[in-house]
């Protein structure tokens, strides 16, 4: 056998501990990421949103399949440039374009979502839900489009009490955000866990935030408890304050409709603490924050929403005053 000189096996040794720590760095790197600090807010074009311009969809469309999971009806197409498209149709596709938005605008993660009045797609079957929305020329009304991305993978999901992020400034903010714009439906499959091709972070986000700027809850008449911006303007949002702790209205106990189904009534009721015991401080951050977001850009997002300009005028209203309410705790 070949003895190793003294010397070599020092420096072998020596690499080997190197190669062995670089690998711990480069392990180290990877992050699990809820917010980003936008800088510049005022820089960022709320209209176009993650995606921006670039990004926005572009006709034709193709009918390529039927989306049947989740309740609101949904399509999959793919655009002139090649890119697919997860078409949702119903009460939640201008809310969720203008949230994501300002989602987007305030540091958090939000999906590249895109707001249609009109959508023309070749090819597009009779609907086993959403035919209603079809128009008899075959167009689609109301529909937001989200950008299947081919450089970002669904790894997951996450909890809302989930340690890793537990206590954090970031984690209570993203709360009081969700009470902000009104969005009750918080079940944790609508929390998702993406990564980046090229990139070893886990991001973290509200993927489905189609149901604000509504009543904040699910209560009669259902067409008022997502996308209906008078609604939303008479909602509660502060419910309680006690010492160094704010509870906010959303998510609120679930409609007296739901005792007739027990299970999904507890599952509601296990929601609403996500709105509850938020420290006082982190729910204040989170309004210096999104005081950086100007009047235009509110209504950017609601006007890339298909909202009016009535309509978005009063969201303003209603946004900034829930700002100046955060700040003043």
């Amino acid at each position: 056998m070949t003895r190793i000189p003294e010397r070599c096996f020092i420096v072998l040794v020596a690499v080997a501990f190197a190669a062995q720590e670089a690998g711990a760095v480069k392990r180290r790197a990877a992050a699990d990421v809820l917010w980003r600090d936008p800088g510049n807010v005022v820089s960022r074009d709320v209209f176009f949103g993650p995606g921006g311009k670039a990004h926005q969809p572009r006709e034709p469309f193709c009918f390529l399949s039927e989306d049947l999971d989740g309740t609101n009806p949904k399509f999959v197409v793919e655009d002139a440039a090649g890119t697919q498209w997860t078409v949702k149709l119903g009460a939640e596709a201008k809310a969720e374009t203008a949230a994501s938005r300002l989602i987007w605008a305030a540091g958090y993660f939000a999906n590249e979502d895109y707001y249609l009045d009109t959508l023309r797609v070749k090819n597009l079957p009779r609907l086993h839900r959403g035919q209603k929305f079809v128009s008899s020329d075959g167009s689609v009304r109301s529909a937001r489009l989200k950008r299947r991305s081919p450089e970002l993978k669904t790894i997951g999901t996450w909890k809302w009490n989930d340690a890793l992020f537990r206590g954090t400034r970031e984690l209570n903010g993203l709360r009081a955000l969700m009470a902000v714009i009104n969005n009750w439906d918080l079940t944790e499959e609508n929390n998702a866990i993406l990564r980046s091709d090229g990139s070893p972070d886990r991001i973290y986000l509200v993927s489905d935030v189609g149901a604000s700027f509504g009543t904040g809850d699910l209560a009669w008449p259902l067409r008022r408890a997502r996308g209906d911006v008078g609604a939303y303007s008479h909602s509660q949002f502060i419910a309680h304050e006690s010492g160094a702790y704010v509870d906010f209205r959303v998510p609120a106990r679930p409609a007296w409709f739901f005792l007739f189904t027990p299970g999904e009534y507890a599952a509601k009721m296990r929601l609403r603490w996500i709105g509850q015991d938020i420290p006082r401080t982190d729910a204040r951050w989170l309004g210096e924050i999104l005081v950086r977001i100007s009047p235009q850009q509110i209504r950017d997002a609601f006007r890339a929403g298909g909202y009016s300009p009535v309509e978005a005028q009063l969201a303003i209203r209603i946004i900034e005053q829930r700002i100046a309410e955060l700040r003043a705790l």
